[in-house]
């Protein structure tokens, strides 16, 4: 086989675009793999993986990188010689049918009437000038990129209270503003839950068992996975529990995050004892201790969040089964697993794509396997040396920043979770590989069809070396979503995966899988205190003030978003089929993205 590589210094391409020429160039005569990467130390890692080091992979962050391997020097060269054919190849979204794409946010916001929201998804060095071009235009802002400083985003909030509007992100994937889903969001039915969530993944999970319960969701506001940290405060749940305290569609209250900084959590939950409504509080990894006044109830997982805010809310949930049941059920199923594995086979492989679901299999299984290496380390989990090489028991993020600058996020592309899958599965030490699959607008079209052939392969060959192999997974999201949950899950489970109902389900199962028999005894009932039964939660009476949200905020939230989308023309698709306005801007990154010319317009201010 021959391997060689090719570079464009300082050239820019979006995500979208690098990975359809990638895939143009395994079409290819004779070419058997192929990528087309930013030069990240981390992308260059992954080509290194796959058998594309031609010896002379050096490159920066800013740098444009094609890897390709083939049967002869004549395939590898032509394909080579194609990229640039490739890469102008794609047209700009909107200019397949001639549409008229504004330069500036501004302008599209005179160009759409009513504009209210900007959806901005470009590369993050660029992502809070552009963030801070929507808010002097008056939007609000839902910032889906990622690689934004800090200091950047307590400025962007800052600037977004003083203007009466809402800055969600960066980092923000997953929205629902007035029954529009933005970014990676599920399709629900409407209903009385209102969310907000610094986690994406936590947000879709706690919205998609709401429907699944028979519940309905008013809105879901995403604040970007750092809102909780010291240095910038809880800003954006602060001003998203203000705007859902006074908005009439709403009577429950979510809250939904990662582990938040101390001080910001008490900020937090005393606010939440003034917005008026029952406030479920679901801090993965870092639940409150008790009830707390004027209406709050803890949560251990987000599947409890979902039932507390379902019965809260006055409805009846339908029945996931209790946890002594459930409990029974994990016995049975781990038990039926473990005879089958061999005696080397001892560890766990867990390959997420949510981050927040990661999150909390990390903090549900710290303690029970030991030791739990992540990338994600919280409580005891260890950090990982390099997220590139699994050790021991490992819970892996593939969505973190060091797996996707430069590249699609693994809900959109899954070549990085594929590889993995079959790095993991060689190893004849891991005896589980554990799974989410996230549907919804703006992800893969069909994760369970692409994972499918890959684990049954997978699983052949374990069983070809006189081994088995569990996978286990959740799929999060519904039977509306454009994938159909139904449907996902019938196809992993025809290929032998074990799918439960939730994520911290399916990391309980894993962890019984893998600990000794004493140390899963009991292990959902600690995971979940358990809701009760059906409708068995009272609604303390309480009529505390509640926060007045600006007029713009009330405004977002009476109705469907008018969108100027900047970045991912995927999004921009997804709105138009959910019947929203939405223009797209012809975003390009300024000088080309050179980072030298960058740099020397900067100084020139």
């Amino acid at each position: 086989m021959i391997v060689r590589s090719a570079f464009r210094r300082g050239a820019y391409h979006d995500s979208v675009t690098l990975m359809q020429a990638q895939q143009a160039l395994r079409g290819l005569p004779g070419i058997v793999e192929a990528g087309v990467v930013m030069g990240t130390e981390a992308n260059l890692d992954l080509l290194r993986q796959a058998g594309l080091d031609s010896g002379d992979l050096v490159a920066s962050p800013d740098d444009l990188v094609v890897a390709v391997r083939g049967d002869t020097e004549a395939h590898v060269g032509a394909a080579l010689a194609s990229l640039d054919d490739l890469l102008r190849r794609r047209p700009a979204a909107g200019a397949e049918d001639g549409t008229y794409r504004p330069r500036t946010i501004s302008g599209a916001a005179r160009l759409l009437a009513g504009a209210n929201l900007a959806l901005i998804s470009v590369p993050g060095r660029f992502a809070s000038g552009v963030a801070r071009e929507a808010l002097d235009a008056g939007l609000h802002v839902m910032l889906f990129s990622d690689n934004v400083t800090v200091e950047d985003e307590v400025r962007l909030k800052e600037t977004a209270r003083t203007r009466g509007l809402l800055c969600m992100g960066p980092d923000c994937g997953t929205a629902l503003v007035g029954g529009a889903a933005l970014g990676f969001a599920n399709r629900v039915r409407r209903g009385p839950v209102g969310v907000v969530a610094a986690a994406g993944t936590g947000l879709q999970e706690v919205i998609s068992i709401v429907h699944r319960l028979g519940g309905g969701v008013s809105h879901a506001l995403g604040t970007g996975g750092r809102d909780l940290a010291a240095p910038v405060g809880g800003s954006a749940m602060l001003d998203g529990m203000a705007l859902l305290g006074g908005d009439p569609s709403t009577t429950v209250v979510v809250l939904v995050s990662k582990p938040p900084d101390p001080a910001v959590a008490r900020r937090l939950l005393e606010r939440a004892a003034t917005v008026g409504k029952p406030v479920v509080a679901a801090f993965v990894g870092s639940p409150p201790d008790q009830r707390g006044p004027g209406g709050l109830y803890p949560a251990a997982t987000l599947e409890e969040a979902a039932v507390l805010a379902v019965q809260l809310a006055g409805g009846a949930p339908r029945d996931l089964g209790t946890a002594e049941r459930w409990e029974e059920t994990l016995g049975r199923r781990a038990e039926a697993v473990k005879p089958r594995l061999a005696p080397a086979q001892r560890y766990l492989r867990g390959l997420y794509s949510g981050g927040t679901l990661c999150a909390e299999c990390v903090s549900l299984l710290d303690g029970l396997v030991r030791p739990l290496h992540t990338n994600v380390p919280t409580g005891a989990a260890r950090p990982l040396e390099s997220p590139a090489r699994s050790r021991g028991h490992t819970v892996l993020d593939l969505g973190a920043g060091e797996f996707t600058v430069g590249r699609l996020h693994p809900m959109l592309d899954m070549t990085l979770r594929l590889q993995r899958i079959t790095q993991e599965a060689a190893d004849p030490e891991v005896a589980v590989i554990l799974l989410d699959v996230v549907l919804g607008e703006g992800v893969h079209p069909d994760p369970a069809g692409a994972l499918a052939p890959v684990l049954r392969d997978a699983r052949a060959s374990a069983g070809a070396a006189g081994r088995d192999l569990a996978v286990v997974a959740s799929v999060c999201g519904t039977d509306a979503d454009p994938q159909n949950r139904a449907n996902q899950v019938a196809k992993l489970e025809a290929v032998g995966v074990l799918v439960e109902e939730s994520n911290a389900r399916a990391a309980a199962l894993t962890g019984a899988i893998v600990a000794g028999g004493a140390e899963s005894k009991g292990l959902w009932a600690r995971l979940s205190r358990g809701a009760g039964p059906p409708g068995s939660v009272a609604v303390e009476p309480f009529e505390p003030p509640v926060p007045t949200p600006g007029a713009a905020g009330t405004a977002l939230l009476a109705g469907p978003p008018r969108v100027v989308n900047v970045g991912l023309a995927g999004f921009a698709e997804s709105l138009r089929a959910q019947g929203v306005p939405v223009i797209d801007v012809d975003w390009r990154p300024p000088a080309g993205g050179d980072r030298a010319m960058l740099d020397l317009l900067e100084r020139l201010g």
